[in-house]
């Protein structure tokens, strides 16, 4: 090929690739234009929702335009995740999504979506831990009186989890699997059932996130057996964690994240995850946060897309050896 005619190839691709550059640059610099929707995959009242508001409000002010949310629940969050992988990568459509976004694409066949193909991470925005909680007038004390139980008898004690591939029905899979023992599962459609169960003696246990707990610890009609998280819960400062019940390294929390769809430009992705820091600084949401049990995560995004990874590894080794199904 002639020299002058490869380097004229060679410069226009620079000033193509400049001026992509450029638009993404001058895209964030323009936005937003508009109201901007943070998508949930669970019905309204719950600590998804409770967050998803708390962080919508923040960064409103930051941006200087209204930011929504809006509640798709349905298909175990699929329905959301849907929307917004179909969702122009404008900036203008985005979610926060929790664990089943990771072990969504093992627990349904054949997988929704692909994490790595269609959705962009933005910025994790915190953590609340799964709590283990037995009736009050239980026999089980501890998570040590659990294991011992169990050892001597497998599968004698139930535990009750808001459903099938639920988070915390893997967190306590994940959990047996550390211990070497093994729970019978009772799935309900909600923590709710899975509490009112175990107050009226019919499961021994529940395993739930800490804020579905909370009424039913204070009233004296569960008792916490552990949190399981890496320290200890502000609502429940007497709660061991379950490295200190005898399983160091161990952690099962339920995560909250930003992500939008795919092909976001990256400078969009910046300017959004700038947004998201400044709103967790803000102390109207840590203590929303805190109220739900839990505390905020600021972080890199090449840090939340790792976390994104490596809890879809865990999830897909957990649900095809233990042969979970969302059914």
């Amino acid at each position: 090929m002639n020299k002058n005619l490869t380097r004229r190839i060679a410069l226009a691709s620079l000033l193509a690739l400049g001026a992509i550059g450029n638009m993404g640059s001058a895209q964030a610099q323009a936005y937003p234009s508009r109201t901007i929707k943070i998508l949930v995959g669970y019905s309204p009242g719950g600590a998804v929702d409770i967050i998803a508001r708390a962080i919508a409000e923040q960064m409103a002010a930051g941006l200087g335009q209204a930011v929504i949310v809006e509640n798709k629940p349905g298909g175990g969050t699929n329905i959301a995740n849907k929307t917004l992988i179909d969702s122009p990568a404008d900036g203008y459509t985005l979610m926060l999504a929790a664990n089943a976004l990771a072990a969504n694409v093992s627990l349904y066949q054949p997988a929704p979506y692909d994490l790595g193909r269609d959705i962009t991470p933005i910025a994790q925005i915190g953590s609340v831990p799964v709590v283990l909680a037995a009736n009050a007038q239980a026999a089980i004390s501890s998570v040590k009186d659990l294991i011992a139980q169990l050892k001597n008898k497998p599968d004698s004690i139930t535990y009750g989890s808001p459903g099938n591939g639920s988070t915390p029905h893997l967190a306590i899979e994940l959990f047996a699997h550390a211990a070497g023992v093994r729970f019978t599962h009772v799935p309900y459609k909600g923590g709710s059932q899975a509490m009112n169960d175990v107050i009226a003696g019919h499961i021994q246990t529940v395993a739930v996130n800490a804020l579905e707990v909370l009424p039913h610890a204070k009233s004296g009609k569960l008792k916490v057996l552990a949190v399981l998280s890496d320290k200890r819960s502000a609502i429940y400062p007497d709660a061991p964690t379950i490295a200190e019940s005898g399983f160091p390294g161990f952690e099962a929390s339920v995560w909250y994240g930003l992500i939008a769809p795919k092909g976001v430009p990256a400078a969009l992705v910046s300017r959004l995850h700038q947004e998201v820091q400044k709103a967790l600084a803000a102390p109207a949401v840590r203590e929303r946060l805190a109220g739900a049990g839990g505390e905020v995560r600021p972080g890199p995004t090449a840090q939340f897309a790792k976390l994104l990874d490596s809890e879809r590894q865990r999830y897909e080794k957990l649900i095809r050896e233990a042969r979970i199904t969302p059914d």
